[in-house]
């Protein structure tokens, strides 16, 4: 991940296993052109801001609205992945990144991962359309935190209606294969 505009790409990928299945790089900036090092632009998106404290948007059905809670154990983890489709390692739990849970007769049925980092809290692997429920979860228990993310297409829409702001391209580069190896000059 890049965390400065204007970083050559070739200093970029130095710090990065290209040789690795699935070698991606977050240009944080949208700045970088990977293309001759064989990556191809996996997605572009817009980082997104919603400042601490603004109203929070209409909740999902008041009745029918999913409960929220943290995951706290492997098991509960694999259940989220499972409603998810996402993959994370365990050792995650308590490493300051919250697994968001929305429930609703017993099942999983939204979710989001949380983690606090340079004042602000980070939203990601957003599932379930439940913009309304993770934002009341978080200002829950990070009131004074400003939230930040990235999202792009019908998710992007999604955010906008929940409050966020644009605030700038972010572009994510997957290797397409083989292997690249920078030179240290």
């Amino acid at each position: 991940m890049t965390l400065e505009p204007g970083v050559p790409a070739e200093r970029v990928l130095l710090g990065v296993d290209t040789d690795s299945s699935g070698c991606s790089v977050k240009d944080s900036f949208a700045d970088l052109d990977l293309a001759g090092a064989g990556f191809e632009v996996l997605f572009e998106a817009q980082w997104i801001h919603r400042p601490a404290g603004a109203p929070l948007p209409a909740a999902e059905a008041e009745a029918g609205g999913p409960e929220w809670s943290e995951v706290t154990d492997a098991a509960e983890l694999a259940g989220w992945e499972a409603a998810s489709g996402g993959v994370f390692r365990t050792e995650l739990l308590g490493e300051g990144i919250v697994f968001l849970t929305g429930r609703a007769g017993g099942r999983i049925v939204a979710g989001a991962v949380a983690s606090t980092g340079g004042g602000v809290v980070g939203v990601s692997n957003l599932f379930g359309a439940a913009w309304a429920g993770v934002l009341g979860a978080v200002a829950v228990r990070w009131p004074g935190l400003d939230v930040v993310g990235y999202e792009h297409g019908e998710d992007l829409e999604a955010a906008l209606r929940a409050g966020f702001t644009p605030i700038g391209p972010v572009r994510v580069w997957l290797r397409a294969g083989g292997a690249y190896h920078a030179s240290s000059d």
